[in-house]
């Protein structure tokens, strides 16, 4: 499959998988994970309840998810460079204002700020530069590298973080990492993203408009794949320790256990992407889904030994991580390169709203029906979601003369 005219300006691999590797560890670290170690010392000197506090964080992934539609047609359209400029800007001062608040108004309206830059900065736009910039051969390589490094995000952050607010405290540590984000992103994006343009296409309605893949009934099905698997990773993300604790563990064993989750999702990348030398990527994420749905399963009966706690997560950590390479991997196979950003876009928008409401839903049903339901649900979700990528693997492509 062709993908357009396109033009791309001389730019190194290297040092663009450097920068982008960089900018979305340290902006991943600072934008989504240190906020799970300020959430308790800054609910209590804000003096509200911790559940309040937390929902500014669900406000920021909607708003991501809300502005990824039309970030992605900026991206097709204009490319990169100054957009994620401008965002590691926007991101700086509104981690620096996150650090002067006082009330709950203050801290919603700071984390508005937050899913802006996020939305600006993050995977999608990452990704979308990636694929403009470069041959397809080279296109796999750089985002798993890109991954790869950041995937330890959340071990660097926050630890750090951590640390930090042992330290100084928490609004001393977070214009540290204000500084942090700013001095490290904004010029990698500003100079290490100047010459990495986007793809130019002879037709701008086929860059600008999803509508024809809207009509792919294998889009939908993808969008529903990774809605289901988001949603069950939020949830297990926010609800795993205290799942683990339920079932005997200790609160240091369960939180260790819930740590190898995001070790395991690097493997998991390398594996899925080596893996893709004799199966296409949707076969192979698919047995990964429905191997994470038998391993939730299990979890409730084999999770009160340490061994059988340790078997089910391992299995479930290995596909952690893995729509981050997976979703770039099978919109390029199925929709080619033209107008990537605009459809990357549109599917991220369900996704990334599913991560935002699902912690809270899941918190619902496990005060209603207990935290074994709730994983058995999870269990549920992922393995419906391997299952829709088969059915996705064998329908056929229909894609538009103007971009064959």
């Amino acid at each position: 499959m062709t993908t357009g005219l396109t033009t791309r300006a001389a730019v190194s691999p290297t040092r663009l998988v450097g920068a982008l590797a960089v900018t979305q560890t340290v902006g991943y670290g600072v934008l989504y994970y240190a906020f799970s170690v300020i959430l308790g010392p800054m609910s209590a000197d804000l003096g509200i309840p911790h559940i309040t506090a937390a929902g500014a964080l669900t406000v920021a992934v909607l708003v991501s998810g809300l502005l990824s539609i039309p970030v992605g047609r900026w991206l097709d359209a204009r490319g990169g460079h100054g957009l994620m400029t401008v965002g590691s800007l926007v991101g700086s001062l509104a981690v620096l204002g996150w650090s002067q608040v006082h009330n709950a108004v203050q801290l919603y309206g700071v984390f508005v700020l937050i899913g802006v830059a996020s939305a600006m900065v993050l995977y999608e736009p990452a990704f979308t530069v990636v694929v403009a910039a470069m041959e397809p051969a080279r296109r796999a390589k750089a985002l798993l590298g890109i991954t790869l490094v950041a995937g330890f995000a959340s071990s660097i952050f926050i630890p750090l973080t951590g640390q930090l607010v042992d330290r100084i405290e928490w609004r001393p540590a977070l214009v540290t990492l204000a500084i942090l984000l700013a001095t490290l992103t904004i010029p990698l994006h500003g100079i290490g993203l100047r010459h990495a343009s986007t793809a130019r296409h002879h037709e701008r309605r086929l860059r600008t408009s999803p509508a024809w893949v809207l009509r792919d009934p294998a889009f939908w099905l993808l969008a529903a794949t990774f809605v289901l698997h988001g949603a069950a990773l939020a949830v297990i993300a926010v609800h795993l320790v205290q799942y683990l604790m339920s079932l005997g563990h200790p609160a240091v064993v369960a939180a260790t256990l819930a740590g190898l989750l995001g070790l395991l999702s690097v493997t998991g990348r390398v594996v899925t992407t080596l893996s893709t030398r004799w199966l296409p990527m949707a076969t192979i994420v698919g047995f990964i889904l429905v191997g994470q749905g038998a391993a939730m399963s299990l979890l409730p009966v084999l999770g009160h030994q340490l061994p059988g706690a340790i078997a089910c997560l391992v299995l479930f950590g290995l596909g952690f991580g893995v729509a981050s390479i997976a979703t770039p991997a099978i919109l390029l196979e199925r929709y080619g390169a033209t107008g990537y950003g605009t459809i990357a876009g549109t599917l991220a928008a369900p996704i990334l709203s599913a991560k935002a409401i699902a912690p809270l839903g899941g918190a619902l049903l496990a005060a209603t029906l207990g935290y074994r339901t709730l994983v058995l649900l999870v269990a549920a979700a992922c393995a419906v979601a391997g299952l829709l990528l088969f059915l996705v693997q064998r329908l056929p492509t229909e894609v538009p003369a103007a971009r064959r």
